[in-house]
């Protein structure tokens, strides 16, 4: 399958090695670049245009799924400013949490989990689908942790080192996490974070002092 990802070099070679070398990869940094690919393509991977709506009318004239990076909106917001019913799903773009086993998907209309359901198949790919809500699951989960991991550092409870030590050995986890906070980026974590507080008015969301001014270095 021919898969097109619009977004940076990093989001490219994570979508490459989440799907495999079995596909051919085109790339593009904004859908303006990629219009003349698309009719080749036979999934979309946008990681940056669901900043804007607008720019989302080019994806009228296709019929394949795209995937929007939809971790600090929503996807049915999207949908109803951009005027689409097409084939949109949402993901995490974040880095890490595209190459995992199961990806998390969302959709707006429940009718497209078929040609979800399809396209799975087609790429030998799990998928979890889960609530239109920023952050998704697991990356507010990880974010969560990280943000306890800095209330314990803040407190001299323990040392960086320990606590990243100690999530890897006790949980299996990939990375500790500050090492995941430095991957997915200080600032997503905290953006993640206050989004998750204002919609739900979580305290468990409030972001660390010092993760909020690590963030802003």
């Amino acid at each position: 399958m021919n898969i097109l990802v619009i977004g940076n070099e990093v989001n490219r070679v994570e979508t490459a090695q989440k799907f495999g070398v079995q596909h051919m990869y085109d790339f593009a940094e904004s859908i303006s670049e990629a219009k003349p690919g698309l009719r080749w393509a036979g999934v979309i991977f946008d990681f940056v245009s669901a900043a804007t709506p607008d720019a989302l009318i080019a994806y009228e004239q296709i019929s394949v799924p795209v995937f929007l990076d939809t971790t600090f909106t929503s996807l049915s917001a999207i949908v109803k400013a951009a005027g689409l019913r097409k084939m949109l799903f949402g993901f995490c773009g974040l880095p890490t949490f595209v190459n995992r086993e199961l990806l998390e998907v969302c959709i707006a209309n429940t009718s497209d989990e078929i040609v979800l359901k399809e396209w799975s198949v087609a790429v030998d790919t799990k998928y979890s689908l889960v609530k239109d809500q920023v952050g998704f699951i697991t990356p507010r989960i990880i974010c969560m942790i990280i943000n306890e991991a800095y209330f314990t550092v803040e407190e001299g409870t323990a040392t960086r080192e320990d606590i990243d030590l100690a999530m890897k050995l006790g949980t299996n986890y990939p990375f500790g996490p500050f090492e995941w906070a430095a991957k997915i980026g200080m600032q997503n974590v905290v953006r993640i974070l206050d989004t998750a507080h204002r919609s739900s008015g979580d305290e468990r969301y409030q972001a660390c002092n010092l993760l909020r001014a690590e963030a802003t270095v």
